[in-house]
């Protein structure tokens, strides 16, 4: 449903893209996985006919993103990342804004909707600027679907909302991919990766992997070692200066430790904190995940 081959683009003297090439299947819920400034928005604006690439082509379900750009308007819903619908005007009156531009009704595809609609029906009469973060999200789904597109392309959907309200929103977009329709999602959020069928990471305009989440992690072979103290800034001090350390990084209330040529036992970094002091220390050795995967290819 989605073909990108070799698409570059550059903003003056910066190249936001270096020949990205991805295919999206049909069906499929696939995952841009990388940090603010990775290029993922770029890309989707080229998929959504709003930019033109410098060089490379892509097609939305044959359809070629710059000679038919109109016709890929009409099977395409589109989530910018920044909340884009009309602020001053009701949830209602926004539906039917986007109906009506797209020659149809909010009766007409109500069933596609109806999951969603339905939580943000009760503020329906509501002005969309003065809803929450979550109701926005929603009320923009919502209207990204209200013509029954075959392909749905989300630019970081979930950022700035409450934890509730991003666990719902995927799986409003699981209950979307039942209806046959192919979902682009782009995130900052590793944790969101594991949700998606398949995943790119991507950073500075470059593909690290596409894979699955499980087979991205299971092709990492590096040993992972999770450490904690009390003192966790001296934590982080003292482990980068442990002779055969390679790599230190903060994961929430843990540190991810990563050995050179991971010849570092759990013993002697037990050791080697305690000897300094270090109090109640969990030394552990666990499975990699995405953003260890990430972290590691982003120093290659």
């Amino acid at each position: 449903m989605i073909e990108i081959k070799n698409i570059s683009k550059y903003y003056n003297d910066i190249q936001a893209l270096k020949e990205i090439s991805l295919t999206v299947e049909k069906g499929e819920l696939f995952g841009l996985i990388g940090p603010d400034g990775a290029g993922k928005t770029t890309l989707m604006r080229i998929l959504m006919t709003l930019l033109l690439p410098d060089s490379g082509e892509a097609k939305m379900n044959d359809l070629h993103v710059v000679k038919d750009f109109k016709k890929i308007r009409h099977i395409v819903g589109y989530m910018p990342g920044r909340f884009s619908l009309y602020q001053d005007l009701s949830v209602e009156e926004n539906l039917h804004f986007f109906a009506t531009v797209f020659g149809t009704t909010i009766e007409e595809n109500y069933d596609l909707i109806r999951d969603i609609y339905y939580q943000i029906e009760p503020f329906k009469n509501r002005r969309a600027g003065k809803l929450s973060g979550g109701m926005k999200q929603k009320l923009a789904l919502s209207c990204a679907l209200i013509h029954k597109p075959k392909i749905l392309i989300l630019d970081e959907p979930t950022t700035g909302v409450d934890a509730v309200s991003r666990k719902e929103f995927w799986e409003m977009l699981k209950a979307l991919q039942q209806k046959e329709i192919t979902i682009l999602v782009s995130t900052p959020y590793m944790d969101e990766a594991s949700l998606c069928d398949r995943v790119a990471l991507i950073q500075k305009g470059t593909i690290l992997d596409v894979d699955s989440p499980s087979r991205i992690t299971e092709k990492f072979p590096r040993k992972i070692i999770q450490v904690h103290s009390e003192d966790m800034f001296r934590l982080i001090q003292d482990l980068r200066s442990f002779p055969k350390a390679e790599s230190v990084f903060a994961f929430g209330q843990f540190v991810h430790f990563t050995g050179v040529d991971d010849e570092v036992e759990i013993s002697e970094l037990d050791k080697f904190l305690t000897d300094r002091k270090h109090r109640h220390v969990i030394v552990e050795e666990i499975h990699p995940g995405i953003e260890d995967v990430f972290m590691s290819l982003q120093s290659l």
